[in-house]
């Protein structure tokens, strides 16, 4: 079992040598604010969808 700690402590540290050498960690910035703005959109759309669908349940004559 010490074994199987040891190697594992090993592999997890070798990963994130590795991963701190590596200088490209992606465009962040464009990412969120990409992520951002469709969740907007999203919201808006979901807006402008119950905003029509209330005109048109408030529109419908009940014969009363």
């Amino acid at each position: 079992m010490l074994t199987y700690y040891r190697t594992l402590c090993a592999l997890v540290v070798a990963r994130i040598v590795l991963l701190r050498r590596d200088n490209d960690r992606g465009e962040i910035t464009t990412t969120v604010i990409v992520t951002a703005l469709m969740a907007v959109l999203a919201i808006a759309l979901i807006a402008i969808i119950a905003a029509k669908l209330t005109a048109k349940a408030n529109s419908i004559d009940l014969g009363g």
